[in-house]
């Protein structure tokens, strides 16, 4: 029984230096995806609607406010004149309100986009390290206080193969 016990207290930290780890640094990938590429695209046509209904509202109020510039001059009844103000006060007000959804909603929607995007490139992450067996695979984009190069293995060949990106790839500029 004390043999196996000390062939097992011999093996057991040998097989610990055996563990393979690996690192890759998300942030060069990720722009080499294409589903990153699709991603800016949609949050720029999505930008871009946005863009074209504000400008269409702000238009509007320009328009109401030169209307009721020119009202003031004309003389036109003080009850007309508080009705449009009124009416120019609200239009503003929902001006600034949209321009506050806009930035929520493009920002919800770069969230989506790059959580999606995460999950693609934690799957490959994933694949890499039951196919290599490796132990951990970091990512050095994570923000880790160190990790040596020297002993693990860069893994991010593998990672792009994964995914379908060619070695000597680089990014792809969006519309």
């Amino acid at each position: 029984m004390k043999k196996i016990l000390i062939l097992l207290l011999l093996v057991a930290p040998m097989s610990m230096f055996a563990q393979k780890f690996g690192y890759v640094n998300s942030a060069d990938i990720i722009p080499l995806m294409p589903e990153y590429s699709k991603a800016l695209n949609k949050v720029q046509e999505l930008e871009k609607m946005y863009t074209d209904e504000f400008n269409s509202l702000r238009t509007e109020l320009e328009k109401k406010g030169t209307e009721f510039e020119k009202m003031q001059k004309d003389s036109v009844p003080q009850s007309i004149l508080e009705r449009r103000y009124e009416d120019l006060m609200q239009l503003q007000e929902r001006l600034q309100q949209y321009s506050q959804e806009i930035t929520a909603n493009l920002q919800r929607a770069e969230q989506e986009e790059m959580l999606a995007i995460q999950k693609i490139l934690r799957d490959a992450f994933d694949a890499i390290g039951r196919e290599g067996g490796y132990v951990c695979i970091f990512d050095l984009s994570a923000g880790l206080p160190y990790v040596s190069t020297t002993l693990c293995d860069d893994v991010s060949a593998k990672v792009k193969a994964k995914l379908g990106i060619p070695a000597n790839a680089v990014p792809a500029v969006a519309k």
